[in-house]
């Protein structure tokens, strides 16, 4: 059987084999043959994010081994980028970096060039989240006291670190995009004044609509432009520091009664998000697209998966096609495992989310030091970064490769197409801007599994070992 491959479990231990670049070894090679550049995440052989010129090409040799078939034609949703959110916790620890090793690991992120992983999408918390070293809004009152116009609104806790680190992102990457997520009104504003639970008073409905037009206009003259919102961070979720409940019709009436009238008379074009939590509750994002008052004003609907399964993404997708979905949280918990961590992952959120019509994938923390702080007094004490950064030294964690085989590849404006699923190789494929096909595979069996790319009626034979990773590109 005569085929067009490298054997990547062989080539990955460099056995010898020929590359598929040698026109001496490889017979059914033509001049107009198409190569395919692979990206190797390999936990079993210590392989990480390596790259590989022409790992294959195509070839119209037939075999036996399943396939996976690509077709450019069919086409879905388009992507807006791949990445984490920049707690205020990551910009904390980025910021005690010395300029020269700070610069050099934002490029690793945040650049494609040389060996960067090319991260283009943020969120990053409007006030404090639980990886804030401190709970803290941008209009902090005494109780009992009140602002209703936002007159003593600043953005001051957020100019030592937040600020200065994305502006420097942004330098690297100005095209990166950042979505804002509130984890708590200012407190005066809340049933109870805790930061802890309780839910927004209707009465300040339209003061917490002026808080989020402020904020946008404030982010804005530093040169920060906020590409879209969410209302809440996981709102019926009220148990974090700081949290706050919100139900979905409080959310539709906010949005169809303060936030999307704020908007449109202060000329903000910042997309509005619903919902922001778990996909174990579809029915949250569709009462709230159900509401045509608040519905208008709604770009579409955000998602986690700490509960329910990813295709529920694609159930508010049917109910509401001409509405967006993201997916804007995961965590990876301490101490990480590569191997598990990996395959879950990219089967489930860079695969299965984007399968299900989200046009973002981001994962959880970017950075924290090795204690996994700073935290606020009850915040997660377990959020493993993306890197941990430990004084001007860091190391890479599962969520870097998670990210790399996407972000690298698969640059915003790129668009899934169609490719067909196949046993133990979940799969996903894109086209780039710049024409490129990319396909991302993880064998989630407990062997090495060989299989085919198809495109254009010919064939590329490739293999990967169990739990490992490719991105191919050509």
């Amino acid at each position: 059987m005569r085929t067009g491959v490298i054997g990547l479990a062989a080539f990955l231990i460099f056995l010898g084999c020929a590359r598929a670049d040698d026109p001496g070894k490889n017979p059914g090679q033509q001049s107009d043959t198409i190569f395919l550049d692979g990206w190797i995440t390999n936990p079993g052989r210590g392989v990480l994010f390596r790259s590989y010129k022409s790992v294959a090409f195509f070839s119209d040799d037939q075999n036996s081994y399943q396939n996976i078939a690509i077709d450019p034609s069919v086409t879905y949703q388009t992507i807006d980028g791949f990445g984490n959110c920049l707690t205020g916790g990551s910009a904390i620890v980025l910021n005690k970096m010395a300029p020269a090793e700070r610069s050099a690991l934002l490029n690793e992120l945040f650049s494609t060039e040389a060996n960067g992983i090319g991260i283009s999408y943020l969120r990053i918390s409007i006030g404090a989240s639980d990886l804030s070293d401190r709970v803290f809004s941008y209009d902090d009152l005494p109780e009992g006291e009140t602002d209703t116009d936002m007159l003593k609104f600043s953005l001051d806790a957020e100019k030592s670190d937040l600020i200065p680190v994305l502006k420097e992102i942004l330098a690297i990457n100005p095209s990166v995009k950042i979505l804002g997520s509130p984890w708590s009104a200012p407190l005066w504003m809340k049933t109870a004044y805790s930061s802890i639970g309780g839910s927004l008073k209707k009465e300040y409905f339209d003061a917490y609509a002026k808080y989020f037009v402020k904020y946008i206009q404030g982010m804005k003259k530093e040169g920060i432009t906020i590409d879209a919102i969410t209302i809440q961070n996981e709102p019926l979720y009220a148990g974090n520091n700081p949290s706050m409940y919100m139900s979905a019709e409080d959310q539709a009436l906010f949005i169809s009664q303060n936030l999307g009238p704020a908007f449109v008379a202060a000329g903000i074009t910042t997309k509005i998000i619903a919902y922001d939590h778990n996909a174990s509750n579809p029915e949250y994002p569709i009462a709230v697209l159900g509401n045509t008052d608040a519905a208008k004003y709604v770009d579409g609907s955000a998602f986690h998966l700490y509960g329910g399964p990813v295709t529920a993404l694609s159930s508010v997708h049917n109910a509401f096609p001409d509405k967006n979905i993201y997916f804007t949280e995961q965590w990876v918990g301490a101490p990480g495992n590569l191997a598990g961590d990996l395959k879950w992952h990219v089967e489930n959120l860079i695969i299965g989310a984007t399968r299900n019509w989200s046009k973002n994938v981001l994962e959880w923390n970017l950075a924290s030091d090795p204690y996994y702080k700073p935290h606020t007094d009850g915040g997660c004490d377990q959020c493993l970064g993306t890197v941990t950064i430990n004084g001007n030294s860091f190391s890479r964690n599962p969520a870097y490769y998670i990210l790399a085989h996407s972000a690298k590849l698969v640059r915003p404006g790129s668009v899934r197409i169609e490719s067909a699923l196949s046993p133990y190789l979940p799969n996903v494929a894109f086209i780039t801007p710049e024409g490129k096909k990319v396909v991302i595979v993880v064998n989630t069996a407990s062997t090495e599994k060989k299989f085919n790319l198809l495109f254009n009626g010919k064939t590329a034979l490739l293999s990967l070992d169990p739990g490992a990773v490719g991105t191919f590109s050509w």
